[in-house]
Parts: C-alpha cells; sequence; structure tokens
C-alpha cells in the first residue's frame, strides 16, 4: 500500500518517464518540486500585488484626467462666451491719455467734439456699422448742384 503511494506519487511528478523505486529519491524530488512551485506562487503573487498597484495607479491618473478634461471643456466654454461677447459687442477704441494729447497737434483730431472739460473723442464708434456703409451714398443721398 505505501509503496503504490510513492509510485502515484513518482508518476505525478514525472509524468512519462518510468517510476523509480527508491523512496528516498522520489521524496527528494517531490520536495524540490514543492519548493520550485512554492517560490513560482511568491513570484506570481508579488507580480500580482504590483499589477494590482499600477491599476490603481491608472485609476487614479484617469479620474484626474477625467477632472482636467472637464475644467478645460469647462474653460473652452467660457471663452468661446467671452468671443462671441467681443463679437456682439462694439468695439471701442481706447481715450488717449493726457501725455499723448500734449504730443500730438491738435489739427490730427479732425472728428472730435471739443468740450473743455473732457478729453477728445472719437465719434465715429458710437455711429451704427450700417450708417458707416458709404457704398450707397451716391445713391440715397446725391450731390446737390
Amino acid at each position: 500500500m505505501m509503496l503504490h503511494r510513492f509510485t502515484d506519487l513518482c508518476s505525478i511528478m514525472d509524468p512519462g518517464k518510468p517510476p523509480k523505486a527508491d523512496k528516498f529519491a522520489i521524496l527528494s524530488d517531490a520536495t524540490r518540486l514543492l519548493n520550485q512551485l512554492r517560490l513560482e506562487a511568491k513570484k506570481f503573487k508579488e507580480s500580482n500585488e504590483a499589477l494590482q498597484e499600477a491599476i490603481k495607479n491608472l485609476k487614479a491618473d484617469k479620474l484626474e484626467l477625467r477632472d482636467e478634461k472637464l475644467r478645460l471643456k469647462a474653460e473652452k466654454e467660457r471663452i468661446e462666451q467671452m468671443l462671441k461677447a467681443t463679437r456682439t459687442a462694439p468695439q471701442f477704441i481706447a481715450q488717449p491719455t493726457a501725455a499723448t494729447l500734449h504730443a500730438v497737434p491738435v489739427a490730427t483730431y479732425s472728428k472730435t467734439i471739443p468740450y473743455p472739460n473732457y478729453l477728445p473723442a472719437d465719434m465715429w464708434q458710437w455711429i451704427p456699422p450700417a450708417a458707416l456703409d458709404t457704398s450707397q451714398d451716391h445713391v440715397l443721398r446725391p450731390p446737390v448742384a
């Protein structure tokens, strides 16, 4: 009965080879095989832990990228709204400062209205764009002779 178990153990460890009769050799081969399997199991466990850690890091990176994507999308929409607002709003030209007024002769401000308490300001910028269209002036306002 005991010899039968050693023969079974030998056939499991080395399938296809003739069974060994020496019990010591069978037990030493079984011990070597068990140690080898334990070492492989340990390597697989370490590899599994490393992969689990990598998965955890990748999930964290994925969440960060998703948050950044949402933030960038919101910023893009905000910038597009600002761009639409600047396209629809009339474009105002900044008034010149007092330092530039003194450096430029007064004759160059032909489109300004003289108010003693205010800096000269161009008035054409408040005229609607349709009124600035001069392509039909010769038809709408014929020259007076």
